[in-house]
Protein backbone atom coordinates (compact mmCIF):
# COMPACT_ATOMS: atom_id res chain seq x y z
CA UNK A 1 0.00 0.00 0.00
CA UNK A 2 2.79 2.38 0.92
CA UNK A 3 4.60 1.43 -2.28
CA UNK A 4 1.47 2.22 -4.33
CA UNK A 5 1.05 5.58 -2.56
CA UNK A 6 4.70 6.45 -3.17
CA UNK A 7 4.49 5.58 -6.86
CA UNK A 8 1.29 7.59 -7.21
CA UNK A 9 2.91 10.64 -5.62
CA UNK A 10 6.01 10.23 -7.80
CA UNK A 11 3.92 10.14 -10.96
CA UNK A 12 1.93 13.19 -9.84
CA UNK A 13 5.07 15.20 -9.10
CA UNK A 14 6.60 14.18 -12.43
CA UNK A 15 3.48 15.25 -14.34
CA UNK A 16 3.41 18.57 -12.45
CA UNK A 17 7.04 19.22 -13.29
CA UNK A 18 6.42 18.48 -16.97
CA UNK A 19 3.23 20.54 -17.22
CA UNK A 20 3.60 23.75 -19.24
CA UNK A 21 4.11 26.80 -17.05
CA UNK A 22 2.00 29.92 -17.43
CA UNK A 23 3.62 33.03 -18.89
CA UNK A 24 5.76 35.25 -16.71
CA UNK A 25 4.87 38.94 -16.42
CA UNK A 26 7.15 41.73 -17.58
CA UNK A 27 6.20 45.32 -16.68
CA UNK A 28 7.42 48.32 -18.66
CA UNK A 29 6.96 51.89 -17.42
CA UNK A 30 6.65 54.47 -20.21
CA UNK A 31 5.66 58.04 -20.89
CA UNK A 32 2.16 58.70 -22.19
CA UNK A 33 3.23 58.96 -25.84
CA UNK A 34 4.50 55.39 -26.03
CA UNK A 35 2.80 53.21 -28.62
CA UNK A 36 3.55 49.91 -30.33
CA UNK A 37 1.51 47.64 -32.58
CA UNK A 38 -0.33 44.90 -30.70
CA UNK A 39 0.91 42.20 -33.08
CA UNK A 40 4.54 43.22 -32.52
CA UNK A 41 4.15 42.86 -28.75
CA UNK A 42 2.26 39.58 -29.22
CA UNK A 43 5.14 38.13 -31.23
CA UNK A 44 7.57 38.97 -28.42
CA UNK A 45 5.21 37.49 -25.83
CA UNK A 46 4.78 34.23 -27.72
CA UNK A 47 8.49 33.87 -28.43
CA UNK A 48 9.37 34.31 -24.75
CA UNK A 49 6.31 32.90 -22.93
CA UNK A 50 5.67 36.24 -21.24
CA UNK A 51 2.87 38.73 -20.75
CA UNK A 52 4.05 42.33 -21.20
CA UNK A 53 2.24 45.05 -19.26
CA UNK A 54 2.78 48.75 -19.95
CA UNK A 55 2.35 51.45 -17.29
CA UNK A 56 1.90 54.90 -18.84
CA UNK A 57 3.06 57.42 -16.25
CA UNK A 58 2.62 60.94 -17.62
CA UNK A 59 5.01 63.03 -19.70
CA UNK A 60 8.74 62.35 -19.64
CA UNK A 61 9.42 64.43 -16.52
CA UNK A 62 6.48 62.99 -14.56
CA UNK A 63 7.33 59.41 -15.54
CA UNK A 64 10.94 59.88 -14.49
CA UNK A 65 9.84 61.36 -11.16
CA UNK A 66 7.70 58.28 -10.53
CA UNK A 67 10.58 55.95 -11.40
CA UNK A 68 12.90 57.81 -9.02
CA UNK A 69 10.40 58.02 -6.14
CA UNK A 70 9.69 54.27 -6.36
CA UNK A 71 13.24 53.07 -7.02
CA UNK A 72 13.42 51.21 -3.68
CA UNK A 73 10.25 49.30 -4.62
CA UNK A 74 10.12 49.61 -8.42
CA UNK A 75 6.75 49.47 -10.13
CA UNK A 76 8.21 47.96 -13.30
CA UNK A 77 11.09 45.94 -14.71
CA UNK A 78 12.07 48.51 -17.32
CA UNK A 79 11.59 52.21 -17.91
CA UNK A 80 11.37 53.61 -21.44
CA UNK A 81 11.08 57.25 -22.41
CA UNK A 82 13.67 59.28 -20.56
CA UNK A 83 15.33 61.56 -23.13
CA UNK A 84 18.63 63.43 -23.32
CA UNK A 85 17.12 66.48 -21.59
CA UNK A 86 16.53 64.38 -18.44
CA UNK A 87 19.12 61.61 -18.91
CA UNK A 88 21.69 62.84 -16.38
CA UNK A 89 19.01 63.10 -13.71
CA UNK A 90 17.99 59.49 -14.29
CA UNK A 91 21.59 58.27 -14.15
CA UNK A 92 22.43 60.30 -11.05
CA UNK A 93 19.37 58.85 -9.30
CA UNK A 94 20.72 55.34 -9.91
CA UNK A 95 17.48 53.79 -11.14
CA UNK A 96 19.03 51.57 -13.84
CA UNK A 97 21.09 48.38 -13.96
CA UNK A 98 23.77 48.30 -16.69
CA UNK A 99 23.16 46.06 -19.68
CA UNK A 100 25.51 45.90 -22.67
CA UNK A 101 23.01 44.60 -25.20
CA UNK A 102 24.59 42.84 -28.20
CA UNK A 103 22.26 44.99 -30.32
CA UNK A 104 24.30 48.07 -29.39
CA UNK A 105 26.84 46.97 -31.98
CA UNK A 106 24.32 48.08 -34.63
CA UNK A 107 23.65 51.52 -33.14
CA UNK A 108 25.68 54.58 -34.24
CA UNK A 109 27.91 56.10 -31.55
CA UNK A 110 26.13 59.48 -31.72
CA UNK A 111 23.11 57.98 -29.92
CA UNK A 112 25.05 56.22 -27.14
CA UNK A 113 25.21 58.83 -24.41
CA UNK A 114 25.81 56.54 -21.41
CA UNK A 115 29.19 54.74 -21.54
CA UNK A 116 28.03 52.39 -18.74
CA UNK A 117 25.03 51.22 -20.79
CA UNK A 118 22.47 51.89 -18.10
CA UNK A 119 20.27 53.79 -20.57
CA UNK A 120 20.25 52.44 -24.12
CA UNK A 121 19.05 54.52 -27.10
CA UNK A 122 15.82 53.48 -28.81
CA UNK A 123 14.68 56.36 -31.02
CA UNK A 124 15.20 60.01 -31.82
CA UNK A 125 13.19 62.96 -33.03
CA UNK A 126 14.04 66.48 -34.08
CA UNK A 127 12.12 69.43 -32.67
CA UNK A 128 11.94 71.99 -35.48
CA UNK A 129 9.86 74.90 -36.65
CA UNK A 130 7.05 73.74 -38.93
CA UNK A 131 5.52 76.16 -41.40
CA UNK A 132 2.29 76.51 -43.38
CA UNK A 133 3.36 76.15 -47.01
CA UNK A 134 0.22 77.76 -48.44
CA UNK A 135 0.58 80.86 -46.22
CA UNK A 136 4.12 81.58 -47.40
CA UNK A 137 3.35 80.77 -51.04
CA UNK A 138 0.27 83.04 -51.15
CA UNK A 139 2.31 85.99 -49.86
CA UNK A 140 5.48 85.20 -51.78
CA UNK A 141 7.23 85.29 -48.41
CA UNK A 142 10.61 83.52 -48.20
CA UNK A 143 10.94 80.68 -45.70
CA UNK A 144 13.23 81.65 -42.78
CA UNK A 145 16.60 79.95 -43.13
CA UNK A 146 18.01 80.51 -39.65
CA UNK A 147 17.04 81.32 -36.09
CA UNK A 148 18.24 84.86 -36.73
CA UNK A 149 15.78 85.24 -39.62
CA UNK A 150 12.87 84.83 -37.20
CA UNK A 151 13.66 88.23 -35.68
CA UNK A 152 13.22 90.05 -39.01
CA UNK A 153 10.25 92.44 -39.37
CA UNK A 154 8.62 90.38 -42.13
CA UNK A 155 8.10 87.53 -39.65
CA UNK A 156 6.59 89.65 -36.89
CA UNK A 157 3.72 87.87 -35.06
CA UNK A 158 4.11 84.73 -37.21
CA UNK A 159 5.66 82.27 -34.73
CA UNK A 160 4.05 80.34 -31.86
CA UNK A 161 6.21 78.42 -29.38
CA UNK A 162 5.55 76.35 -26.27
CA UNK A 163 6.53 77.33 -22.75
CA UNK A 164 9.70 75.33 -21.89
CA UNK A 165 8.56 75.07 -18.28
CA UNK A 166 5.46 73.10 -19.28
CA UNK A 167 6.26 71.54 -22.66
CA UNK A 168 8.86 69.07 -23.90
CA UNK A 169 9.13 70.55 -27.42
CA UNK A 170 9.18 74.01 -25.84
CA UNK A 171 12.17 72.99 -23.75
CA UNK A 172 13.87 71.42 -26.76
CA UNK A 173 13.52 74.63 -28.78
CA UNK A 174 14.88 76.66 -25.87
CA UNK A 175 17.88 74.31 -25.80
CA UNK A 176 18.36 74.81 -29.55
CA UNK A 177 18.72 78.53 -28.93
CA UNK A 178 21.15 77.94 -26.07
CA UNK A 179 23.23 75.67 -28.31
CA UNK A 180 23.22 78.22 -31.13
CA UNK A 181 23.69 81.49 -29.25
CA UNK A 182 25.44 80.15 -26.16
CA UNK A 183 24.42 80.46 -22.49
CA UNK A 184 25.42 84.12 -22.55
CA UNK A 185 23.54 85.04 -25.71
CA UNK A 186 20.29 83.07 -25.85
CA UNK A 187 18.31 85.47 -23.62
CA UNK A 188 19.13 88.43 -25.82
CA UNK A 189 17.85 86.44 -28.77
CA UNK A 190 14.60 85.65 -26.96
CA UNK A 191 14.12 89.28 -25.99
CA UNK A 192 14.42 90.16 -29.68
CA UNK A 193 11.92 87.42 -30.56
CA UNK A 194 9.58 88.83 -27.93
CA UNK A 195 9.83 92.27 -29.50
CA UNK A 196 9.02 90.64 -32.84
CA UNK A 197 5.75 89.23 -31.51
CA UNK A 198 6.54 85.60 -30.68
CA UNK A 199 3.47 83.95 -29.12
CA UNK A 200 3.93 81.59 -26.15
CA UNK A 201 1.36 78.93 -25.16
CA UNK A 202 1.50 76.21 -22.51
CA UNK A 203 1.62 73.08 -24.64
CA UNK A 204 2.07 71.52 -28.06
CA UNK A 205 -1.61 70.69 -28.64
CA UNK A 206 -2.66 74.32 -28.18
CA UNK A 207 0.20 75.57 -30.34
CA UNK A 208 -0.43 73.10 -33.15
CA UNK A 209 -4.21 72.71 -33.18
CA UNK A 210 -5.31 76.20 -32.10
CA UNK A 211 -2.61 78.68 -33.12
CA UNK A 212 -1.02 77.05 -36.17
CA UNK A 213 -2.75 78.12 -39.38
CA UNK A 214 -2.03 74.96 -41.37
CA UNK A 215 -3.64 72.62 -38.85
CA UNK A 216 -6.73 74.46 -37.68
CA UNK A 217 -7.15 76.58 -40.78
CA UNK A 218 -8.00 79.45 -38.43
CA UNK A 219 -4.89 79.99 -36.35
CA UNK A 220 -3.02 83.27 -36.70
CA UNK A 221 0.53 81.85 -36.74
CA UNK A 222 1.92 80.09 -39.85
CA UNK A 223 4.97 78.84 -37.92
CA UNK A 224 4.98 76.54 -34.89
CA UNK A 225 7.54 74.64 -32.85
CA UNK A 226 6.79 70.98 -33.53
CA UNK A 227 8.63 67.96 -34.93
CA UNK A 228 10.39 67.15 -38.19
CA UNK A 229 8.00 64.20 -38.43
CA UNK A 230 4.86 66.37 -38.18
CA UNK A 231 4.57 66.90 -41.97
CA UNK A 232 4.52 63.12 -42.39
CA UNK A 233 1.81 62.85 -39.73
CA UNK A 234 -0.29 65.38 -41.65
CA UNK A 235 -0.30 62.99 -44.62
CA UNK A 236 -0.75 59.76 -42.66
CA UNK A 237 -3.72 61.05 -40.67
CA UNK A 238 -5.37 63.14 -43.38
CA UNK A 239 -9.12 62.44 -43.71
CA UNK A 240 -8.80 62.97 -47.46
CA UNK A 241 -5.74 61.31 -49.06
CA UNK A 242 -2.95 63.81 -49.77
CA UNK A 243 -0.17 63.69 -52.34
CA UNK A 244 1.71 66.48 -50.60
CA UNK A 245 1.96 67.60 -46.99
CA UNK A 246 0.51 71.06 -46.26
CA UNK A 247 3.42 71.69 -43.90
CA UNK A 248 7.19 71.38 -43.91
CA UNK A 249 10.00 71.83 -41.40
CA UNK A 250 12.81 74.36 -41.29
CA UNK A 251 15.84 72.09 -40.99
CA UNK A 252 18.71 74.51 -41.60
CA UNK A 253 21.84 73.93 -39.45
CA UNK A 254 21.23 74.60 -35.76
CA UNK A 255 17.50 75.32 -36.07
CA UNK A 256 16.31 71.95 -34.70
CA UNK A 257 17.11 70.19 -31.43
CA UNK A 258 17.60 66.42 -31.43
CA UNK A 259 15.82 64.45 -28.71
CA UNK A 260 17.01 60.89 -28.07
CA UNK A 261 14.87 58.49 -26.01
CA UNK A 262 16.26 55.63 -23.96
CA UNK A 263 15.25 52.39 -22.25
CA UNK A 264 16.85 50.86 -19.18
CA UNK A 265 16.42 47.91 -16.84
CA UNK A 266 15.26 49.13 -13.44
CA UNK A 267 17.25 48.10 -10.39
CA UNK A 268 15.53 45.41 -8.39
CA UNK A 269 13.83 43.66 -11.29
CA UNK A 270 12.93 40.04 -10.67
CA UNK A 271 12.84 39.42 -14.43
CA UNK A 272 16.39 40.31 -15.43
CA UNK A 273 16.64 37.76 -18.27
CA UNK A 274 13.32 38.77 -19.80
CA UNK A 275 14.14 42.45 -19.32
CA UNK A 276 17.34 41.97 -21.31
CA UNK A 277 15.37 40.26 -24.06
CA UNK A 278 12.92 43.17 -24.18
CA UNK A 279 15.75 45.68 -24.52
CA UNK A 280 17.16 43.59 -27.39
CA UNK A 281 13.67 43.52 -28.89
CA UNK A 282 13.30 47.32 -28.74
CA UNK A 283 16.65 47.77 -30.48
CA UNK A 284 15.83 45.11 -33.07
CA UNK A 285 14.54 45.72 -36.57
CA UNK A 286 10.94 44.57 -35.96
CA UNK A 287 10.27 47.11 -33.20
CA UNK A 288 12.39 49.80 -34.87
CA UNK A 289 10.41 49.57 -38.11
CA UNK A 290 7.07 49.56 -36.29
CA UNK A 291 7.87 52.59 -34.15
CA UNK A 292 7.89 55.50 -36.66
CA UNK A 293 4.19 55.33 -37.51
CA UNK A 294 3.29 54.58 -33.88
CA UNK A 295 5.20 57.37 -32.14
CA UNK A 296 6.48 59.42 -35.10
CA UNK A 297 10.04 59.07 -33.90
CA UNK A 298 12.93 57.77 -35.98
CA UNK A 299 14.77 54.47 -35.39
CA UNK A 300 18.32 54.47 -34.07
CA UNK A 301 19.01 51.13 -35.77
CA UNK A 302 20.16 51.97 -39.32
CA UNK A 303 19.06 48.52 -40.51
CA UNK A 304 15.42 49.53 -39.97
CA UNK A 305 13.64 50.78 -43.07
CA UNK A 306 11.71 54.04 -42.76
CA UNK A 307 8.06 54.17 -43.87
CA UNK A 308 7.49 55.95 -47.17
CA UNK A 309 5.76 58.88 -45.42
CA UNK A 310 8.95 59.60 -43.49
CA UNK A 311 11.11 59.30 -46.59
CA UNK A 312 8.96 61.75 -48.55
CA UNK A 313 7.77 64.24 -45.94
CA UNK A 314 10.06 64.07 -42.90
CA UNK A 315 13.69 64.64 -43.92
CA UNK A 316 16.00 64.71 -40.92
CA UNK A 317 18.15 67.80 -40.36
CA UNK A 318 21.78 67.16 -41.19
CA UNK A 319 23.11 69.43 -38.43
CA UNK A 320 20.68 69.46 -35.48
CA UNK A 321 21.60 71.31 -32.33
CA UNK A 322 22.80 69.20 -29.42
CA UNK A 323 23.95 69.78 -25.85
CA UNK A 324 25.51 67.27 -23.48
CA UNK A 325 23.10 65.73 -20.93
CA UNK A 326 25.40 66.85 -18.10
CA UNK A 327 25.33 70.47 -19.29
CA UNK A 328 21.54 70.33 -19.57
CA UNK A 329 21.17 68.78 -16.12
CA UNK A 330 23.38 71.44 -14.51
CA UNK A 331 21.61 74.39 -16.13
CA UNK A 332 18.09 73.37 -17.23
CA UNK A 333 16.17 74.87 -14.31
CA UNK A 334 18.15 78.12 -14.37
CA UNK A 335 17.79 78.50 -18.14
CA UNK A 336 14.03 78.04 -17.84
CA UNK A 337 13.76 80.48 -14.93
CA UNK A 338 15.81 83.10 -16.77
CA UNK A 339 13.78 82.56 -19.95
CA UNK A 340 10.56 83.01 -17.97
CA UNK A 341 11.79 86.30 -16.55
CA UNK A 342 12.94 87.58 -19.95
CA UNK A 343 10.01 86.45 -22.12
CA UNK A 344 6.92 86.29 -19.89
CA UNK A 345 7.56 89.23 -17.60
Amino acid sequence: MKRFFFLTMLVALTLAACAPKGPATLTVMTHDSFAVSAEVVKDFEQANNVKVTFIKSGDTGAALNKAILTKDAPLADLFYGVDNTFLSRALQAGIYEPYASPSLANIPAEFKLDPQNRALPVDYGDVCINYDKAYFAARNLPIPESLEDLTKPEYKDLLVVENPATSSPGLAFLLATVAHFGPEGYLKYWETLRENGVVVVDGWETAYYTNFSASSGRGPQPMVVSYASSPAAEVVFAETPLTESPTASIIAPGTCFRQIEFVGILKGTQQRVLAEKFVDFMLGVTFQEDMPLQMFMSPVNPAANLPEAFVQYAPAPEQPATLSPDLIAANRDRWIADWTEAVLR
